[in-house]
């Protein structure tokens, strides 16, 4: 196991949750509508285009690709003023020692986040030097769940897939860390994570031992 592939929100730290409060700040300013709490699902782990289209769709509102495009910078905006008071106690738990615990076996860390505020929410979090790279999810031709962005950080890192370990809390990310054909790390729920290959209710049980055994046995079955 020579890389890991991290996603961001809701596995590093729980930023997913001001994404839907800025989309829910943005459609209520637009149009003056609600956002159910189960729609998040659709905008987990997604871009921002797909999480508007999503949105969008649902609220069977059409809107010109000029007005589009202001939305989407609109919601960062917002996103990021949420992102404001960030800090390093919102790591997510156990995340910290996993992350030493890879760097002190040499395994690369790049992160395969939808997100373009990876390297700004990193820099908050005080985690960007123990990356040793930043997918850039703008210069990826698809989102996930295609494989594109797991893609691009492997290639950062200088890893072969086969030696990576993706790390994902949605469906969509799973979907596409296992298309990219590395190793699936799933956290959360078994109903919504079940294709993961290794499976974690939460990040305070991410075990660094579990993670390479599962992973070398994955490999082994595979040969």
């Amino acid at each position: 196991m020579k890389g890991i592939l991290f996603d961001l929100d809701g596995v590093i730290a729980d930023t997913a949750v001001y994404h839907f409060q800025a989309w829910r700040k943005l459609i209520k300013n637009h149009f003056n509508r609600e956002l159910p709490a189960a729609l998040e699902k659709q905008t987990k782990g997604v871009s921002r285009n797909d999480s508007l289209t999503a949105i969008l769709n649902y609220l069977d509102i059409k809107v010109s690709a000029a007005d589009f495009q202001e939305m989407t910078n609109e919601k960062n905006k917002i996103f990021r003023e949420l992102l404001a008071s960030l800090t390093p106690q919102n790591i997510l738990p156990g995340i910290s020692d996993l992350i030493t615990q890879f760097k002190e076996h040499d395994v690369k860390l790049s992160l395969a986040s939808a997100s373009l505020n990876g390297p700004y929410i990193l820099e908050k979090l005080q985690l960007n030097s123990a990356f040793d790279a930043i997918a850039d999810p703008s210069k990826v031709m698809a989102g996930k769940p295609a494989p594109d962005i797991f893609l691009a950080a492997a290639s950062a890192i200088n890893v072969e897939l086969q030696d990576c370990v993706g790390i994902e809390d949605s469906i969509a990310g799973i979907k596409a860390i296992n298309s990219a054909s590395a190793f699936s790390v799933g956290v959360g729920a078994k109903n919504e994570l079940g294709e993961a290959k290794l499976l974690f209710p939460n990040t305070s049980y991410l075990n660094y031992q579990q993670i390479v055994q599962a992973w070398q046995n994955f490999n082994q079955n595979s040969n």
